[in-house]
């Protein structure tokens, strides 16, 4: 149960949460409610209009924050893929359901969402990336892509074993969502469906439709792309910077695939990826990329030319990626409106966590920072919760199973550390209780883009961090003076009381949650 919150159950057949409506609206509100909820893959806030109108526009992911809620404090517990979707799932930390990292096994014996939902009378239905290296459990349908799994012509494991389909595949998880919908599920029955898309993850592979999209902007640099690290060891010591050739692959990352050129993934793309193409999807990306491999190769770019113009195409093929999940959102929202289901659907919308879209010059996620640690989350809500616009409290993602818990009027088991996210959608501000701070743990290193171990807390203002393991760091960052944080205040005068205060909530935190790193790090 989450340390700061006492959980309440608020029964959604109740008179307080009921609008005035006509007979029709009466019936729709008289069903058990239906949750559709659609995660992306290192999809973060920065490349989401509602949120950061600079560079790319999603209309359709920001019609349901307009129909609904946008959170602007949502984080995750752990800012990597697998252990993410794990918190989801159990509504626990990464120590409590065991999946630390993305190469142990997920236990799927163990309690559930979707097994509690499924016990109530719900219909699960799980579709996309799954990566947590175990196989589905408590779901009545489930077709996921192995692995990452691929953006063209993926493969899909089943219950009857493996299929491939053609095309891309955030169209492909669409269609065979939209097929559940509308031909699969008992339509007597209330259901849950975890729509799970591949994109944006690495190596960013648009549609070929969109391969020609953002070719003539330029994205702004962030201020602090040519951050140095001063203060802050761990960041110093990372692998996931644009700039290095080691870290952001020319050929693998960005497509800059030539004869004789060979690179770290070079052969992970030319024989992965890219092989993949069929005929006519590699005579539309070969007659997309040749021209922009032959310009690169003759130009000879080195130092900050070359890291700036490696950040615009990295920019240009992220973007591209959203442009069809944006696509594909609105296909899901349309039929759903079309089908009369929003007056008893709830659609989330969040990602598995942040990303870094060149601040600090990096890509990738793992940090504690505000980039990775934070995740974009709205919610569509029919007209029964009264509660619309912005919702600034703090939120986590192990807050995402008790939510769907009590949105379906089922008790929230106690040992779920996670808080419904319901009294936020019933009220205008916060009630009283709600978590003041947040705890996280990264562990995956020794480890790709080499993030050191650390764990943390955030309050509304500030932030503290410990990386330990084959390092011994503090960093402690003042969110208000510093947003970018690039000034480490740890040990410095002044600020003492500050650094007292935010230890004790750590050390709140680890005991209240049962974080067996305390005894290693006692505090």
């Amino acid at each position: 149960m989450d340390p700061s919150y006492t959980k309440l159950i608020y029964p959604l057949a109740g008179a307080a949460v009921l609008a005035s409506c006509s007979v029709s609206k009466n019936e729709n509100l008289s069903k058990p409610l239906n949750i559709v909820y659609i995660m992306t893959d290192d999809h973060t806030r920065q490349m989401m209009s509602c949120y950061d109108s600079r560079h790319v526009e999603t209309p359709n992911l920001d019609r349901i924050a307009e129909n609904g809620v946008r959170f602007t404090n949502a984080y995750v517990a752990n800012s990597i893929s697998a252990p993410s979707r794990a918190c989801l799932l159990t509504g626990k930390h990464s120590h409590k359901n065991g999946k630390i990292d993305n190469i142990s096994s997920f236990d799927g014996g163990q309690q559930t969402v979707q097994q509690l939902l499924k016990q109530a009378g719900y219909q699960t239905a799980m579709i996309g990336k799954w990566h947590l290296d175990s196989q589905p459990t408590n779901f009545d349908h489930w077709e996921i892509l192995p692995g990452q799994g691929s953006y063209y012509n993926p493969d899909f494991i089943t219950p009857e074993g493996r299929k491939r389909y053609n095309g891309y595949v955030t169209n492909i998880i669409t269609d065979l969502s939209l097929n559940w919908l509308d031909n699969e599920r008992d339509k007597d029955k209330p259901f849950v469906l975890f729509l799970h898309h591949k994109v944006a993850h690495r190596n960013w592979m648009a549609d070929t439709t969109h391969l020609k999209l953002y070719e003539d902007k330029t994205f702004e640099l962030p201020s602090n792309f040519y951050d140095n690290y001063e203060g802050r060891v761990a960041a110093q010591q990372q692998e996931m910077s644009i700039a290095s050739d080691h870290d952001m692959d020319i050929v693998n990352d960005l497509k800059m695939l030539k004869p004789g050129v060979k690179t770290r993934l070079s052969n992970a793309y030319e024989h992965g990826e890219y092989a993949r193409l069929d005929s006519a999807q590699k005579v539309a990306w070969d007659n997309h990329y040749q021209p922009i491999i032959d310009e690169f190769y003759a130009a000879g770019l080195t130092g900050k030319e070359l890291a700036e113009w490696k950040y615009q195409r990295y920019m240009r093929d992220y973007a591209k990626t959203i442009k069809s999940l944006d696509e594909n959102i609105g296909r899901v929202l349309d039929y759903l409106e079309e089908n009369n289901m929003l007056e008893n659907t709830v659609i989330f919308y969040t990602s598995d966590q942040g990303f870094y879209m060149g601040e600090h010059g990096w890509f990738d996620k793992r940090f504690m920072y505000e980039e990775s640690f934070s995740t974009p989350l709205v919610m569509q809500l029919p007209s029964r919760f009264k509660k619309r616009g912005i919702i600034d409290a703090l939120v986590q993602n192990i807050d995402f199973a008790p939510t769907m818990l009590e949105l379906a009027g089922v008790e929230v088991p106690s040992d779920i550390q996670g808080a419904s996210l319901l009294p936020l959608l019933k009220n205008s501000k916060a009630p009283r209780g709600w978590r003041k701070s947040l705890y996280y743990h990264y562990y995956e290193f020794p480890g790709e883009h080499a993030v050191k171990r650390h764990y943390g807390v955030k309050t509304e203002r500030y932030k503290l961090i410990h990386f330990y393991d084959n390092i011994d760091e503090w960093e402690l960052f003042d969110l208000h003076a510093d947003p970018a944080e690039m000034n480490n205040l740890y040990g410095k005068k002044g600020y003492e009381d500050i650094t007292r205060d935010l230890r004790a909530e750590l050390k709140r935190l680890q005991e209240s949650y049962d974080d067996p790193i305390r005894h290693k790090f006692p505090l």
